[in-house]
């Protein structure tokens, strides 16, 4: 069971969804990568529209559709486990914005071993 708690480290990642690594999104690449390292969590937020650094607006709306929707990636953990992790994105983020925020955890808990199979949520084993 993880748990996390207190003052935390949040890392955000704003990428393109068509951005890759070795022919694999690159989103999943940082998920993947955050999660070998043992990080607390990682998740993927994909936007509805925005703009970077190219300044071109990339949108769902049907009228201009894209296929290259932003994406954010957020990371929370310590401060050290994230500062840890931060050369393997220098690594893999080539073009994209990379930000840190504190902040502060006030309930992270995972679940139990047993929780995770279907069926067994809240029954206790014997």
């Amino acid at each position: 069971m993880t748990r996390l708690t207190g003052s935390a480290l949040r890392v955000t990642v704003y990428i393109g969804e068509n951005d890759t690594w070795h022919h694999k999104p690159l989103y999943a690449e940082i998920v993947h990568r955050a999660h070998a390292a043992g990080l607390a969590g990682a998740s993927v937020f994909r936007g509805i529209e925005g703009f970077g650094a190219s300044s071109l607006i990339h949108t769902s709306r049907l009228l201009s559709l894209s296929e290259d929707l932003p994406v954010a990636v957020v990371i929370v953990d310590t401060e050290t486990r994230v500062r840890e992790f931060l050369p393997q994105l220098d690594e893999l983020v080539t073009e994209g914005l990379v930000t840190l925020d504190e902040c502060e955890v006030i309930r992270y808990v995972g679940r139990e071993a047993n929780q995770g199979i279907a069926g067994t949520k809240g029954k206790k084993s014997l």
